[in-house]
């Protein structure tokens, strides 16, 4: 980047961004036009000429654009003109240059009428983004010297901003990764998800116990939100269905017993290097009247906003409790309010142009990130029939060409499963669409498997519907029949979906399932939160192109050996440390040594990730040095444990294991024997800002989950591409990283997936023994050494009575790649060359690859630039088909909105409307409700 260019750097500058800001002051950038024809208006003309130009982006505009917002959006004054305000006025003036491009960029898309994929998540892991954004604009430089003037550092409004709080793990973060390669490598994309008013919840640690706090994430505002209270649609629940016969053909009239509103709020996704700029829609519940009069009129105050309050709870909180049957009904309801919405603005979208159904498939692509949405299809098979009356065979073939699904998990008890009566009473529709779709199914696959002896067992396995007490939907299933792509994310993952957890469907349907690898996207992963590692490869490789072109780095190769690389390298990781300390001090108050070895793990607590393992092996290097002669203690290789990860509110387990490392790290960092040899350290409230802090600063990057049980992780592709090492077990993308990287650069372990099934068969059959070390380690927690063992015995009892994720079995084999991770770290330069290969060898685990097969092998979408601005309002000048009047839409959403009103009305009997003229008795007391 032009402006952002590293001491010695001579490369050339990013081209297409770098338009926009090189410009000499005073030159005019015009954007791009879609419509020459403006109807001869003078006030179209007008309004054309004011908005043709690009804001300008020299210093002088940066800073009024600050001030203007700080005081004429946020109503702020010189006098309270402190960091916060700062920060939101900034982040404001950045969105209104997104807005510039995502404006243009979704006029392009709409006038040239190109197929768009749409990608449906419940969750999606942001991060902060106010620094990503301004380094796709590439006026992070820019942005600094004008904070400067005004007395800000731009680094310290960084810190200001709250993590949008729309995701949990790997499944948002994926999803966050996947929009920004969307936007960068300019594909027609849009997202769709749930703005969640509260995020799972803010961890803390408290006397060693996980305690969930509230995550208003929106408490202060979030500016980098549009609010599209013009774009709303209504979803309905319960009721029942009524069935009518129109000319010999059966219809279904759906009469809901709720209606709630879903309204859009749009956030622009830059796009680096281009000026393309997607969309990420999330949808807010709000009912369909703010205010019951008649309750309030009649003393009923609380009744009046109860419609209100009950709507507003569908997106309160992601992931409410899924315990107790009102939990349940609150996720089904999450979800299909989010999916329905998605659905009918999908569709609104492909009508605004003069289309047959037949095309539907061949503009819209929608892929549902896990089964979270799956209830979109159905939805859409409803619209399409119900709504504009399609028949069976036409909506189904559609939908079948429009859907793809991704799976991301290989447990069986993961998948998602629905009650048959939850599922009747919310969305009793969707239930006869879903017994539909089966009854089809059943029907061909006992045409197919008639003469097969194991018909009815294949029928079984293979149904929507699960035979059980009570009877449930198979949201797997759904997704697999109904899409004409399944994928998992990993090699590994994928040959496990296609042989073990689904092979029947897999048989079935030959070429249905892929495999598509995740990537992470390295803007963020290395350039935003590792700038000194950035601007290093830039040095080398003569610019930045190697973020969009990841491979690219394995032309650094050569400097593996180079002593004044490797010296460097070597620089970056220890500021990182010295960051990462500082963090740690602030947040948990303990100093931890900057020229230790980082041993790091973090993500959600689980057992089969086995954190539990790494709390293992801290007991056990502990007990090992507590027996050494201080003579000898001296020379073992320092080491700073770190865990971070939240645990679900209602799983024990984890929350024990959290406990269990805060009490080894109060024993050991407290022990005056071990000093800075070890310390241990559990890190507070995980998230995208933190990892930012805490991944480039480690050395060692603990991925042991057991094998066949991590579908494939994207925090191992973080670490590595940040020079971390990892110990690991053949799982997941790990299996992958080491054919690219090299089993020599990492420390392998533990059984592989073949040998799982067979050691849990030995297991079954009474054939399992602990070592007397692990007893030590037991002992050492029933004998209160790391805490009351009230709290955490349970843990040891588990893994003694059934050690279903082989903890005990691979611990030995772990113990052995730590120990030769504590020899290899001893010699410097083989470490530093390690650690190098791990980085630059990662070029397959940018989100970019995996979102070019996707695009070319699942969604058949073509890539679709914006042209750059210009100098010449002419050349910008493009003629394309002329989009719908504003004020044309506008009257559709006003006769629209009457025309409901008008059913509301008609509705009404008169015997209601007398009833509002008699007198009602006076209660003993008008404000008895008050002492309730």
């Amino acid at each position: 980047m032009a402006e952002e260019n590293p001491p010695n750097y001579t490369g050339e500058p990013i081209r297409r961004r770098s338009s926009r800001i090189n410009a000499f002051e005073g030159i005019k950038q015009f954007r791009p036009e879609f419509h020459t024809q403006l109807k001869g208006e003078e006030k179209s003309e007008k309004l054309w000429n004011l908005m043709a130009e690009y804001i300008p982006s020299d210093t002088s505009t940066i800073e009024k654009s600050i001030v203007a917002h700080v005081e004429h959006t946020l109503a702020r004054t010189r006098f309270n003109f402190d960091k916060n305000s700062c920060y939101r006025a900034t982040a404001f003036s950045i969105r209104d240059r997104l807005i510039e491009s995502w404006n243009d960029t979704q006029q392009l898309f709409t006038a040239e009428d190109h197929k768009r994929v749409y990608y449906l998540s419940l969750e999606f892991l942001l991060g902060r983004l106010m620094q990503t954004s301004l380094v796709n604009l590439n006026m992070e430089g820019s942005y600094r010297r004008a904070l400067d003037d005004l007395g800000f550092k731009l680094e310290e409004l960084y810190e200001e901003e709250v993590d949008p709080a729309l995701g949990n793990g790997g499944l948002g973060r994926l999803a966050a990764c996947f929009l920004d390669s969307l936007a960068t490598l300019n594909y027609p994309a849009w997202g769709y998800g749930i703005r969640y008013d509260y995020g799972i919840f803010r961890q803390k640690i408290i006397k060693g116990y996980q305690v969930e706090m509230p995550d208003y994430w929106l408490g202060s505002q979030n500016p980098w939100e549009i609010e599209r209270s013009d774009v709303s649609y209504e979803i309905y629940f319960g009721g029942h269905v009524s069935k009518t016969n129109e000319n010999g053909v059966e219809k279904s009239l759906w009469m809901p017993s709720e209606t709630v509103v879903a309204v859009a709020y749009d956030t622009p996704v830059s796009g680096f290097d281009t000026f393309n700029t997607i969309n990420l829609r999330l949808w807010r519940s709000r009912p369909t009247n703010e205010f019951d009069f008649n309750s309030f009129n009649s003393g009923n105050y609380f009744a009046a906003v109860e419609a209100r309050q009950r709507a507003e709870y569908i997106t309160s909180v992601l992931y409410p409790n899924d315990s107790t049957t009102s939990g349940k009904e609150l996720r089904l309801k999450q979800q299909y309010f989010f999916c329905s919405a998605t659905i009918q603005d999908i569709i609104r979208r492909f009508l605004k142009k003069d289309h047959h159904w037949e095309e539907l498939s061949d503009k819209v692509a929608v892929q549902l990130n896990d089964t979270h949405p799956a209830i979109s299809i159905p939805e859409m098979l409803r619209i399409l029939i119900d709504v504009y009356s399609l028949n069976w065979k036409k909506a189904w073939n559609i939908v079948h060409k429009i859907f793809a699904y991704t799976n991301h998990t290989v447990l069986p008890e993961a998948l998602e499963k629905w009650d048959i009566d939850l599922i009747g009473r919310l969305l009793p529709r969707h239930l006869e669409i879903i017994y539909l779709i089966n009854f089809y199914f059943m029907q061909e696959l006992s045409e197919k498997f008639n003469n097969m002896s194991n018909k009815f067992d294949l029928m079984r396995d293979m149904s929507l519907i699960e035979e059980s007490m009570p009877k449930k939907v198979r949201m797997a299933n759904l997704c697999i029949l109904s899409s004409h792509k399944v994928n998992g994310v990993a090699k590994l993952h994928s040959d496990l979906v296609k042989n073990q957890l689904f092979v029947n469907f897999n048989n079935y349907f030959p070429n249905k399932f892929t495999n598509k690898t995740n990537g992470v996207t390295p803007r963020r992963w290395i350039h935003c939160c590792n700038r000194e590692l950035s601007d290093l490869y830039a040095i080398k490789l003569g610019g930045y192109s190697w973020l969009t072109d990841l491979y690219a780095l394995r032309d650094l190769d050569p400097y593996t050996n180079d002593q004044e690389f490797m010296e460097n390298w070597r620089t970056i990781k220890h500021n990182n440390k010295i960051r990462l300390a500082a963090w740690v001090k602030k947040e948990c108050n303990i100093e931890i040594p900057t020229d230790a070895l980082y041993d790091i793990q973090v993500k959600r607590i689980h057992e089969y990730k086995r954190q539990l393992m790494f709390a293992m092996y801290m007991i056990y290097r502990y007990l090992k040095l507590k027996k050494m002669h201080p003579h000898d203690r001296i020379k073992v290789q320092k080491r700073v444990f770190m865990v971070g990860g939240k645990a679900a509110p209602g799983y024990i387990a984890a929350k024990k294991v959290i406990k269990l490392i805060n009490s080894i790290g109060d024993v050991v960092n407290n022990d005056p024997e071990i000093g800075n040899t070890m310390k241990v350290v559990f890190l507070p409230n995980y998230c995208v800002s933190s990892a930012q802090i805490i991944i480039p600063a480690a050395d060692l990057s603990e991925q042991i989950s057991t094998a066949g049980t991590e579908a494939s992780g994207t925090g191992n592709m973080k670490f590595a591409m940040n020079g971390s090492l990892i110990i690991g077990t053949m799982d997941g993308a790990n299996v992958e990283i080491a054919e690219e990287i090299g089993e020599s650069n990492m420390f392998i372990f533990g059984a592989s997936v073949e040998e799982v099934v067979k050691i849990r068969e030995r297991m079954g059959r009474g054939d399992y023994h602990i070592g007397n070390e692990i007893r030590e380690i037991f002992s050492a927690i029933r004998d209160n050494v790391f805490g009351s063992a009230k709290d955490t015995v349970s843990l040891v009892e588990g893994l003694e009575r059934h050690d279903y994720y082989l903890l005990c079995h691979d611990f030995f084999s772990y113990v052995q790649e730590q120990e030769r991770a504590d020899m290899i770290y001893a010699d410097v330069d083989n470490w530093t060359k390690m650690s190098i290969r791990s980085a630059i060898c990662m070029g397959k685990f940018s989100s970019d690859r995996s979102i070019n097969e996707y695009a070319e092998e699942i969604w058949e979408i073509t890539r679709v630039p914006i042209p750059a601005p210009s100098d010449s309002a002419l050349a910008r000048v493009r003629s394309q088909p002329h989009l719908i009047d504003a004020n044309i839409k506008a009257e559709k959403a006003t006769t629209k909105r009457k025309k409901r009103e008008a059913t509301v009305i008609k509705k009404l009997e008169e015997v209601e409307l007398q009833e509002t003229l008699i007198e009602p008795e006076a209660p003993a007391d008008s404000y008895q409700f008050l002492d309730n």
